[in-house]
């Protein structure tokens, strides 16, 4: 079982296998946005027999990896946002203490003083991947602001947010 929240990077290889359509990390991205929307999902072998009555039955033993629905589902625009990654137009790369401060408990906007870089052409409106200090893209949200404008802001401290918290995922 795989509760809201729970690090999954660790145990998953990222590469093709010859025998699937897709990585099983990108498999279980997928999964755990769903389930952040208030539905339980669950991943097993297509290609074993009686495989759906054996998931349906109780206590069923059967080998898979179960996604625990949120508790509390995410609203119908962070959905939206979630699974719009593909039209991402732009990035904006953010310090360590923005990637501390929106992964805490509280509800945090990415502010311009958190910015270090942005990547790409973009209108106010689009969607962009948030990027931390290491490369790794860990969300994507709603830019407030068109690329030329946010640029002249990168750093600054009192500026109006780039992504509010209202329009941004993480991943």
């Amino acid at each position: 079982e795989i509760h809201p929240g729970q690090e999954l990077s660790q145990y998953i290889q990222s590469g093709k296998s010859s025998f699937g359509r897709g990585g099983m990390l990108t498999k279980c991205n997928i999964a755990r946005k769903v389930a952040d929307e208030g539905i339980e999902v669950i991943i097993a072998n297509g290609k074993k027999e009686n495989i759906l009555p054996d998931l349906l039955r109780e206590n069923s033993s059967a080998i898979c990896t179960r996604f625990i629905p949120s508790a509390n589902p995410i609203s119908s625009i962070k959905r939206w946002i979630a699974h719009s990654e593909g039209f991402a137009k732009g990035e904006l790369h953010i310090n360590a203490g923005a990637v501390q401060a929106i992964h805490s408990q509280q509800a945090v906007s990415i502010l311009p003083v958190g910015v270090t870089r942005i990547e790409g052409d973009f209108e106010k409106d689009d969607i962009v991947r948030i990027i931390d200090p290491d490369g790794n893209s860990i969300g994507v949200g709603r830019i407030a602001l068109d690329s030329e404008t946010a640029r002249e802001f990168i750093g600054h401290q009192g500026a109006k947010p780039f992504v509010h918290y209202d329009y941004l995922y993480l991943d």
